[in-house]
């Protein structure tokens, strides 16, 4: 692609380059003058270089900048920069390293492919070549690392969650609120924007470790510690709140015949994996584990390969109106065990409570129902799903 038709699309998307810096003066030169091949289009943040770069860009006054007193984090960079495309009405951002490792004419393949999405509200990451063979051992497992808890934390597969080629859908993200200001700031961004509803998607992009010029400011055991510690917040709240958030808004959208047609009984899954996951739901929703309900039916039906919409659905046994009889029930089964009727005599029933007498009653009998319900339901849920797979099987073969 030619450079005016570059910067014509660049216009024509509302478009802008971001390049956050730091301590990179052998490669920043190169890099903005690569840059303004394609586009003038540019914002520069100085995250509060010690080096050359504040001299460098005094030979770039076409360009956007803005000089932090202090070095604060790549994402604290990032966002001052989103801030600043947004003050001058930009609708997006592509986003490149100063250090030389992204190749600037690949800004047209996020551009060609922002063109085509009926939906502009998407977010690209460049997808590397991790079996390059100048790409460091550390980086090619960190990838996988992160991709497989940006899996878990969203249902979205990707093969690089790292790279920092990527294409920002501005709109989007000043209306989001992020915690972090260093690198785990590319790992949040992405999860939160999902989480709102953004297409996540990877484009594949060149990539370059020439280690005589590159200069990586990551440190490699407390940013990764960081990164982990922002990764266990964010797989909490995606199991106690975005799962089950969505969830019901699947079930709202279709409406409950139509999940359970669809999601339910119309599933792939066999009817022994759909049996076992209305067991586990029953005994999660059930079980004296309040509070940990939805981290134990999620987190047990990704241990155990079950389906976790169906295994979800039957945990919420226990929602508000189900409650009081779930908890009376529990105390019925453990004073029967513990010899312990007189437990819930009328009389005594008031003090007892307050006294938490039945504490001991109630966790065991609780268990021992939700064993008893999870596998009748199981048992039952298996014959009747495989019943139902039976006529299917035979109807389609008289069709």
């Amino acid at each position: 692609m030619n450079t005016p038709t570059v910067q014509k699309d660049m216009e024509l998307l509302n478009c802008c380059v971001l390049v956050p810096t730091y301590n990179n003066d052998r490669t920043l030169k190169r890099v903005l003058n690569e840059i303004l091949l394609y586009t003038k289009d540019i914002i520069v943040v100085n995250d509060g270089a010690t080096d050359t770069t504040s001299t460098i860009l005094k030979d770039f006054k076409q360009i956007a900048q803005v000089h932090l007193s202090k070095n604060q984090g790549k994402g604290n960079a990032l966002k001052v920069g989103f801030a600043e495309a947004v003050a001058r009405e930009y609708d997006f951002a592509i986003t490149i390293d100063s250090d030389g490792q992204h190749y600037p004419d690949d800004i047209p393949v996020f551009l060609d492919a922002l063109k085509e999405e009926e939906t502009k509200n998407v977010l690209y990451i460049g997808s590397r070549n991790m079996n390059q063979h100048d790409v460091p051992g550390k980086s090619s497992f960190g990838n996988k690392f992160s991709n497989f808890w940006f899996w878990f934390e969203t249902g979205i597969k990707l093969t690089d969650t790292q790279c920092g080629f990527r294409l920002y859908p501005l709109h989007t993200l000043k209306n989001l609120t992020f915690r972090t200001p260093k690198f785990e700031f590319e790992i949040e961004v992405i999860v939160r924007a999902a989480w709102s509803g953004t297409e996540v998607k990877n484009l594949p992009v060149k990539i370059s470790y020439n280690e005589e010029e590159r200069v990586s400011h990551f440190r490699t055991v407390p940013d990764f510690a960081r990164i982990s510690v922002l990764n266990t917040v964010l797989v909490m709240i995606a199991l106690v709140y975005i799962k089950p958030r969505d969830f019901f808004r699947r079930i709202k959208k279709k409406g409950f015949k139509r999940f359970l047609l669809e999601d339910v009984l119309g599933h792939t899954d066999s009817p022994k994996k759909k049996a076992l996951s209305i067991a586990l739901g029953l005994f999660v929703g059930l079980s004296p584990f309040w509070g940990l309900h939805t981290l134990l039916v999620l987190g047990g039906a990704f241990l155990f390969k079950l389906n976790k919409p169906i295994a979800f659905a039957f945990s919420n046994v226990s929602l508000p109106p189900f409650i009081p009889f779930i908890l009376l029930g529990g105390l019925q089964v453990g004073g029967w065990i513990l010899g312990e009727e007189q437990f819930l005599s009328l009389e005594n029933l008031k003090d007892n409570l307050l006294a938490f007498k039945g504490v001991k009653a109630y966790i065991i009998g609780s268990l021992i129902l939700a064993v008893g319900v999870s596998v009748l339901g199981g048992f039952i849920g298996y014959f009747s799903l495989n019943q139902i797979a039976k006529r299917k099987k035979m109807s389609l073969g008289n069709g």
